[in-house]
């Protein structure tokens, strides 16, 4: 009996053992199962979020030839994803801009006649090229005798324009959406209306715009990112005005995202 006994104790820890075994293998199967993210890309189908863009200056990139321009814009964006593969995102997108400024160099001229009267002319105007202070002596004489001749000064000051500016046709390329760092190629169409022409006299209060640029895509989680890009921005008025230099400005861009 003690040795029958010993056999049945046996024969009961190998099952309880088994049973352990098979109860821990569920679990762990349970938890694997819990902790496999639901999907495995970092994309949403509905993109909401709010952005900052900063440029300090301007110059003839592409098509624009006003010099020394400066932009700051403060806006939201809308985001709806058209298709999602294992290489690209593709979504349509949307930027409004409430608030759009755009900085002009403005040139003080002030001229100090002294023949053949004694007069002081001061003058403030807008020009495409950078403005330069300077400081010079004239005199001129005309076909009748009479001379012209005193000083001539300019000193540099700057003027901020309010504007508002909406690009409703838009795309965006997320590279990479498996990953929570993505490239970003991403581009706009659209308008830009200002308080006052700009950036000079009569070129027009109403402008066209487009840009073009590349970023990167942080994903917080699978519904936060932040972004950063850097872009070709472009602003004309197309002709439509009496005057059309236009503006060509390499953007910095920072936007917070969220949605699902």
């Amino acid at each position: 009996m003690p040795k029958r006994d010993g056999v049945c104790l046996l024969g009961l820890v190998r099952s309880l053992c088994l049973l352990v075994s098979v109860a821990l293998l569920g679990c762990a199967g349970s938890l694997a199962a819990q902790t496999k993210p639901e999907n495995p890309f970092y994309a949403r189908v509905n993109t909401f979020g709010v952005f900052g863009a900063y440029s300090a200056d301007s110059s003839h990139f592409v098509l624009g030839y006003a010099r020394n321009r400066k932009l700051l814009n403060i806006g939201v964006v809308y985001s709806r994803n058209l298709k999602l593969g294992s290489i690209v995102s593709w979504q349509y997108n949307v930027e409004l801009l409430p608030v759009a400024l755009e900085s002009d160099p403005v040139v003080h001229s002030v001229v100090r006649q002294q023949t053949p009267t004694v007069e002081v002319f001061v003058s403030d105007f807008r020009q495409p090229s950078a403005c330069v202070g300077s400081s010079l002596a004239y005199s001129n004489t005309l076909a009748n005798g009479l001379t012209y001749s005193g000083t001539e000064s300019t000193t540099c000051k700057r003027t901020w324009t309010v504007g508002e500016a909406f690009s409703p046709i838009g795309l965006q390329w997320n590279f990479r959406p498996r990953h929570r760092l993505q490239p970003v190629v991403i581009g706009h169409g659209g308008y830009m209306y200002s308080t006052q022409a700009i950036p000079v006299d009569y070129a027009g209060s109403f402008n066209f715009t487009f840009d073009l640029g590349a970023g990167l895509e942080f994903y917080r989680s699978n519904s936060r990112s932040i972004r950063a890009d850097y872009r070709y921005h472009h602003i004309s008025n197309h002709g439509t005005a009496n005057t059309n230099p236009g503006i060509d400005n390499g953007v910095f861009q920072v936007t917070y995202a969220f949605g699902r």
